[in-house]
């Protein structure tokens, strides 16, 4: 190659190299100038003033009012299930359905996942019509118009029956103490009741004083005028709702919840130590626990005389005798605590079974009729039994008792109703019988178990 073309050469990449030079100063200007402009909004906004509200907590203020308006209340009773009123969702807040954990009894949670993070709200003063009381679901930050936000966690019950009578009111309170159980011991700011729908604000004196034995302090919300809200929308911060009563409870959960309930409504009532310390000489001790009026025996003194003279000859048996209706809730306790055989008719005060030790019997009586036309309700004492660890020895029904002609054979309900609360007649020749072999049975398990058909009290869960 000459050298006048080696010159060309160098003339022509002179420019070349120029030219890159410049773009390249070009673009570092210019992401300077981007970079200054930046710093100088981003100074503005440092050193402005602060508006009013930011844009995010204006656009919350401007939808809040739009979503108030949005929540859709539901009666709380739905007729459209009044053909199954207690299975499946059931007519008691049948929009949503019911969460599980093992073994538990179904349940509502609110606030929680199925719910988007929204509250259960309830309008219910009607105590007559369920379907005049209401729910809905709404935001933390937008409740319904005038809505009172309950601080807290709100125990909500539904029952098909009641919270008077101790067998309806003690399946009511059993998936509220399994939960109590179960989450660290947390006792509810208020409990919110209702019977198919329909608000109740109060609970049996022996379903109450069990609920605050086992559980703690009962505040029962009657959505009244006395806090200032107006009989209003009440909205709750966190809100269980069971609706089964103890539903889907495995019976082994049930045996422990039982053994909880038992342990605190003996401490509850001072009833505390390993009884065999009292008297060393009584081994078996036989309760009869008798009714007056419905149910109860046409002749108590023979029925009485039976086992009395039955338990003489076991040795280290005792008899009791007491009557439901004129003892305390603490009575009760005592007194099964000192059960190891009760004997009484079937009845709310057999409710009580779950308070002996177990392994414990139970004889149970009806009057006439009740084999063929109670239906599947005699057996509830029964299984009641099985659930917390009891034995139930079987069961006696009067085969005469009182003469009732039924008009309408196949109305089998109105021809109950005719038998249902006669009285129990006896038979001593099967009493004593029957008597002589749970009475043996009972202390062959004792001799069994080294003496020991009850096992100490330890100390109580949530104590």
């Amino acid at each position: 190659m000459n050298a006048g073309h080696e010159q060309n050469l160098k003339f022509f990449n002179l420019p070349f190299s120029s030219k890159r030079s410049s773009i390249f100063l070009f673009v570092i200007t210019f992401l300077l100038f981007l970079l200054l402009l930046l710093f100088r909004v981003k100074s503005f906004d440092l050193f402005s003033l602060p508006s009013i509200s930011s844009p995010p907590e204006a656009e919350l203020n401007g939808t809040r009012p739009i979503l108030s308006q949005l929540v859709t209340f539901f009666p709380l009773k739905d007729l459209k299930f009044a053909d199954r009123p207690t299975s499946g969702r059931t007519w008691f807040m049948s929009s949503f359905n019911d969460s599980f954990d093992g073994g538990d009894s179904q349940y509502l949670y609110f606030p929680s996942m199925t719910s988007n993070g929204r509250l259960l709200c309830i309008s219910a003063r009607d105590v007559s019509n369920g379907t005049r009381n209401s729910y809905a679901l709404a935001w933390p930050e937008a409740l319904p118009e005038g809505a009172a936000l309950l601080p807290g966690l709100t125990f909500v019950s539904d029952t098909f029956y009641d919270y008077d009578n101790l067998w309806h009111g003690l399946g009511a309170l059993l998936p509220f103490a399994s939960w109590h159980q179960r989450k660290q011991c947390v006792v509810p700011a208020r409990w919110v009741l209702f019977h198919r729908g329909e608000l109740r604000t109060t609970m049996g004196k022996w379903v109450r004083t069990l609920a605050e034995a086992t559980i703690g302090e009962v505040r029962i919300e009657d959505f009244g005028d006395s806090d200032g809200r107006g009989g209003g929308v009440a909205c709750f911060e966190k809100a269980v709702v069971f609706r089964h009563n103890e539903g889907a409870m495995r019976k082994q959960r049930r045996r422990e919840v039982y053994a909880g309930m038992r342990c605190r409504a003996r401490a509850h009532c001072g009833v505390v130590g390993d009884r065999r310390e009292e008297d060393s000489t009584v081994t078996i001790r036989l309760t009869l626990l008798l009714r007056l009026g419905s149910r109860a025996f046409k002749n108590e003194s023979a029925v009485i005389g039976i086992f009395e003279r039955e338990c003489a000859r076991v040795e280290g048996c005792r008899v009791q005798v007491a009557w439901g209706n004129n003892m305390t809730f603490c009575d009760q306790v005592k007194l099964m605590r000192e059960t190891d055989v009760l004997v009484s008719p079937h009845g709310a005060q057999l409710a009580n079974l779950f308070l002996m030790e177990e392994k414990s019997s139970i004889m149970e009586f009806y009057p006439k009729g009740w084999s063929e036309l109670a239906g599947a309700g005699q057996y509830v004492y029964r299984w009641m039994a099985d659930a917390a660890g009891m034995q139930h020895k079987g069961s006696w029904q009067d085969p005469e008792g009182d003469q009732v002609e039924c008009g309408d054979a196949v109305d089998q309900h109105k021809c109950f109703g005719l038998f249902k609360d006669g009285k129990i007649g006896v038979d001593e020749k099967y009493f004593t019988q029957w008597s002589a072999t749970v009475l043996k049975e009972a202390k062959e398990m004792k001799l069994i178990g080294n003496g020991q058909l009850h096992i100490p009290s330890t100390s109580c869960l949530c104590m």
